[in-house]
């Protein structure tokens, strides 16, 4: 995560508005060609804090059983992985939020498990493209206040939130997003009990700590300057979102889930929120999303906060109900 006090943050937030642009970041970036991109204003792109992989990625993580974890409380949010016949894997957000990058192989797929703890934004990628399979850092760099990831072998400048390249010679690629969703720990393991969790990375950070205590109750999101999100909801709130729409997570805890434009959608309560409380374990409880089909198959979604959607479909439709 970002090593920072808010006040800190937000000093370098304003230093980067000043700052942001190739010119300063070539040096860090020789391979990087930002003569291809996407971008229509630098200005949108920030230094967050932590230089190129100051926030270190994680390959090749390490697992155990389900059965043998005791770090980690139920109610902690984790990242769960299913994928054809493989063991179900849980990527734990008391992990991801100081690393926010695991590159790991499912059942002979290569995949990119990313959280971005600005957007709560958690999408699991495959990493095969057309130009061959790629591992991913974390750049240091933000936009609309979500991760921009980079890719280390073209360096290209990636957006979390959509899985699009913008900057560099991969610009306009897609990364296949797959399907997977954030559930407690203890929900993971109740189904999964021979399951696989991550184990504990090498590193010294407070795992289990929330570096951004009471962020997700602000009235703004950090690292952010666009338009608010329409309808009165609240930048903060979170959205359940599939494709271009956006359910607000409040309508669907409220109806205990609900089926709309094709798809189910369920809401379980135990889970915490990972950017409550300083102790992500004692985090209010904000449930658990399914997203699912008419065949029952679980669809790609995200749960993130709604200025996030606003920002990167502003065309996008609200499913707020009548």
């Amino acid at each position: 995560m970002r090593f920072l006090t808010l006040v800190a943050v937000f000093l370098a937030f304003l230093t980067g508005l000043a700052q942001a642009g190739p010119d300063i970041w070539r040096n860090e970036w020789p391979r990087t060609n930002f003569a291809i991109n996407s971008v229509d204003n630098w200005s949108e792109i920030l230094d967050g804090g932590p230089p190129r992989d100051g926030i270190p990625a994680i390959s090749d993580p390490r697992f155990l059983r389900a059965r043998n974890e005791t770090r980690i409380n139920e109610a902690e949010p984790v990242m769960t992985v299913e994928i054809g016949k493989a063991t179900p894997r849980a990527y734990p957000i008391r992990y991801l939020t100081y690393h926010e990058i695991i590159n790991d192989i499912v059942g002979g797929i290569p995949i990119a498990v990313t959280f971005c703890p600005l957007c709560n934004s958690g999408i699991t990628f495959d990493r095969r493209t057309a130009k061959g399979t790629l591992s991913f850092g974390v750049s240091g760099k933000l936009r609309h206040s979500d991760m921009v990831m980079y890719d280390r072998e073209t360096e290209s400048w990636w957006q979390q939130a959509t899985g699009e390249a913008i900057v560099g010679d991969l610009t306009g690629a897609r990364l296949r997003m797959l399907p997977g969703w954030m559930e407690s720990w203890g929900q993971f393991r109740a189904r999964n009990p021979d399951g696989l969790v991550m184990a504990q990375p090498g590193f010294s950070r407070h795992y289990g700590r929330n570096p951004y205590a009471g962020y997700d109750s602000r009235n703004r999101p950090m690292f952010f300057s666009g338009e608010m999100p329409p309808h009165g909801i609240s930048p903060l709130a979170r959205v359940v979102r599939v494709g271009r729409r956006a359910w607000p997570l409040s309508r669907i805890r409220v109806q205990g889930g609900l089926q709309e434009a094709g798809v189910s959608i369920s809401w379980e309560a135990g889970q915490a929120s990972a950017l409550d409380n300083a102790v992500i374990a004692r985090g209010r409880d904000v449930g658990t999303v399914r997203v699912r089909d008419s065949r029952g198959r679980d669809v790609v979604h995200d749960v993130m906060f709604a200025f996030a959607f606003h920002a990167f479909w502003p065309d996008g439709i609200w499913m707020v109900g009548r």
